[in-house]
């Protein structure tokens, strides 16, 4: 579950830097950079500024055997997808059509699991100054921040990086995996997705309960994966 500090964050500045990364193929499969270590937790918070960013969005993994496997995903998992839309924010994404659109403050749309609360998937959009992360920096500058931003929390047992990737969609999509232990909800898988457009920046936050008596089972994540994948700009007419 997203913690109200992140929910309530102010809005964003987010400004260039130098480390920027190359502008990558316009191709619709993710690039995974880097695999790391693990940890997880629900939520995290964003701060972003020309010589600091730190973020608390998050995540991602492009699994090979997604795009072969979604219609098993579904059937499995006793759940399907249905398309949720923003007209009014300009973002759009699929969503289990079970969990339960939910009330919080800062967040644009919140989705909970009727049965268990702490999985949600939610979304953020604030204004910035940029028109693309790249002019900000690479999916693995991103992440990097993101990580040791969560580690400085007092709640953080243990937080690290799964995956790092990015993709084409209506605008330049950076994707993120993690994993969390935290002293506020245990153990926690995070796929997080964030991309600007229109000088706002849109985060999606997908967060599920991994402890090891109860581990995020192979078809909800392939079932998370696709709603990690989905999250995108409404085309502009």
């Amino acid at each position: 579950m997203w913690s109200s500090s992140f929910l309530a964050s102010p809005k964003l500045t987010l400004l260039p830097s130098s480390s920027s990364s190359s502008s990558s193929p316009a191709h619709p499969k993710i690039q995974t950079l880097l695999c790391f270590t693990q940890n997880p937790s629900s939520t995290v918070g964003i701060n972003v500024s020309k010589r600091h960013l730190n973020i608390s969005i998050l995540t991602l993994l492009f699994n090979g055997g997604f795009l072969l496997d979604k219609a098993k995903s579904i059937s499995e998992s006793g759940d399907h997808l249905q398309r949720y839309t923003d007209s009014k924010d300009g973002f759009t994404l699929l969503v289990p059509s079970s969990w339960i659109k939910v009330e919080k403050a800062g967040a644009n749309v919140l989705f909970e699991e009727p049965e268990k609360l702490s999985n949600n998937i939610g979304v953020v959009v604030s204004p910035v100054r940029i028109k693309s992360l790249q002019d900000f920096g690479s999916p693995q500058f991103v992440a990097d921040k993101l990580i040791n931003a969560e580690k400085r929390k007092e709640s953080t047992k243990e937080a690290g990086v799964v995956s790092v990737g990015e993709r084409s969609g209506q605008g330049h999509v950076y994707e993120f995996e993690y994993k969390i232990d935290s002293t506020r909800g245990g153990i926690k898988r995070v796929f997080s997705a964030a991309f600007v457009s229109s000088k706002k920046l849109y985060l999606l936050n997908v967060v599920h309960s991994d402890n090891p008596e109860n581990p995020l089972d192979y078809s909800t994540r392939l079932l998370l994966e696709q709603v990690l994948h989905s999250f995108d700009a409404l085309l502009l007419t």
